[in-house]
């Protein structure tokens, strides 16, 4: 016979197994959805969602963009990266309901028409990715810390990009990929030390 606090437990477990109106009254907010304006790449997106939605599920399972990648779905590997205002977040760890009006670019939005965009462009020169799951993430963590600024060197790359897990070991080449657009961008970088 289960005690007295193991029966607490299982109908706390369990809100459909209560009685009385609190119990319909939670399951009928469970069900709602919440209505949310987002511009992702330019267009702007009138949504309805439930309000658990993670940022990462209602662009790839609700707006079909997928080239956010679902890698560990903890916040720890980079691989879903975004901008939003552009800045640069797991968006696995985001629920969309908190960026209601933002600005969102996915990797689908950086490249304007067929012109990459130069992060993008240095990624292919620099050959910065082997089997391409965590590409579109680094690129966008890539493209957020150039507009942060604070990137000075060739370490300083490597360390704001410490966020971004590849699998397949290309470290290297990433943090020359973005390095070169760095000192592109900025040409008293082309004098500092690469370290």
């Amino acid at each position: 016979m289960p005690s007295q606090t193991e029966t607490a437990l299982h109908a706390q477990a369990r809100p459909e197994s209560r009685t009385g109106s609190h119990s319909s009254t939670h399951r009928a907010s469970l069900e709602d959805t919440i209505a949310l304006t987002l511009t992702i790449n330019g267009t702007q997106h009138a949504l309805s969602i439930e309000p658990w939605t993670s940022l990462l599920d209602l662009l790839r399972e609700q707006l079909h963009l997928c080239g956010t990648k679902k890698g560990c779905d903890h916040g720890q590997c980079g691989a879903c990266t975004v901008l939003v205002n552009g800045v640069r977040i797991n968006s696995c760890l985001a629920l969309a309901l908190v960026h209601d009006g933002a600005q969102i670019t996915t990797i689908e939005g950086l490249a304007e028409g067929d012109t990459l965009h130069p992060v993008q462009h240095a990624f292919v020169e620099h050959d910065a990715f082997q089997c391409g799951y965590c590409t579109p993430g680094q690129i966008c963590s890539a493209v957020g810390l150039l507009a942060e600024g604070h990137a000075h060197c060739r370490d300083d790359v490597r360390e704001q990009m410490s966020g971004n897990l590849c699998r397949c070991g290309a470290y290297v080449n990433i943090a020359d990929a973005v390095d070169a657009v760095r000192c592109a961008r900025s040409p008293a970088a082309n004098g500092e030390d690469a370290r």
